[in-house]
């Protein structure tokens, strides 16, 4: 890199004042500072660039091995379960027609040719469901209460007043 130190600036401004001159020489260094600042972003966002691109990269070779590592599982585990279907046919084959069990009501209906029918049973009643609104001069005429108080505001709102204002 170039290695500038303070004599070789100040060598450096000194010409650009002779050459450039004093009028001149504010703008062409504000246009400097201006051309040095976008290079500076320039290769700032090169670089950040190549950090993705490495970084994307890096991913794709991670998404590569997580795929083939699941691949191998799932082939893993359908190998098992192929084998374990095999061997659970193989043991339970001959049972298949020896269970014995009492035949039940339904059995018995199927065999004459009657149909089936489900038992009814009640729906249960969904109390998070609002059945019906009672309106506000219904509970207003009524007496329901429809704010709520305290223990504390209701006995001081329902407390008798004193008769005998002197007390």
């Amino acid at each position: 890199m170039i290695d500038l130190g303070i004599s070789k600036l100040a060598l450096i401004g000194a010409v650009a004042l002779v050459v450039i001159g004093p009028e001149k020489l504010p703008r062409v260094a504000r246009t400097v500072g201006a051309l040095l600042g976008k290079a500076q972003r320039y290769v700032a966002d090169v670089k950040a660039e190549v950090n993705r691109s490495m970084e994307l990269e890096e991913l794709k070779k991670m998404k590569d091995s997580v795929e083939t590592a699941a691949r191998d599982v799932q082939s893993s585990v359908q190998d098992t379960t192929n084998e374990f279907e095999k061997s659970w046919s193989d043991a339970t084959a001959g049972l298949e027609g020896d269970t014995l069990r009492e035949p039940t009501e339904a059995d018995v209906m199927r065999s004459i040719g009657q149909p089936v029918y489900p038992v009814y049973t009640r729906p249960k009643k969904n109390f998070r469901l609002k059945q019906k609104a009672v309106p506000q001069w219904f509970k207003a005429r009524t007496g329901v209460r429809t704010r709520t108080q305290s223990g504390a505001a209701r006995v001081a709102r329902f407390r008798p007043r004193p008769s005998n204002p002197s007390r």
